[in-house]
């Protein structure tokens, strides 16, 4: 089993931290960058190209949601959204949102997010891999 590559952004350190921490007590994620802004984000996400990002929708500049409708990617990460807004949450599931964790969160909700998560990633991994399959067997 593969590491789950995961992007924490967050324009409140406090925020970041507390996320970088739980992530901590997980062995099947692999934290490969965080960012204090949208920019940093939409830079390192077509850069690093994670499995899964920890989003947060209220920042400066370009926020979670703009970040993610203005901006195409070539391949979407997962994304649970981390906010202390309610009323984006409609929003974030028309977006595909995996989750969505409403601040202030508890650990057992935390890795629910996490699960359910990791469980979509390795749907989206075998189907991958079918597709190599069946693609090899018609050469």
């Amino acid at each position: 089993m593969r590491k789950i590559r995961t992007l924490v952004v967050d324009d409140e350190p406090l925020a970041r931290m507390r996320i970088l921490n739980q992530l901590q007590r997980f062995s099947f994620v692999e934290v490969i960058g965080e960012c204090k802004n949208g920019r940093e984000a939409l830079n390192k996400i077509g850069k690093y190209r994670p499995d899964l990002v920890f989003l947060d929708i209220q920042m400066p500049d370009l926020n979670g949601i703009e970040l993610l409708t203005d901006h195409p990617f070539e391949s979407l990460p997962f994304i649970i959204f981390v906010t202390a807004y309610d009323q984006y949450a409609l929003r974030a599931f028309d977006l595909q949102a995996v989750d969505y964790l409403l601040k202030p969160y508890d650990d057992e909700r935390f890795a629910k997010a996490l699960h359910h998560a990791r469980q979509q990633i390795m749907l989206q991994d075998k189907a991958l891999l079918h597709e190599k399959m069946v693609r090899i067997l018609h050469e």
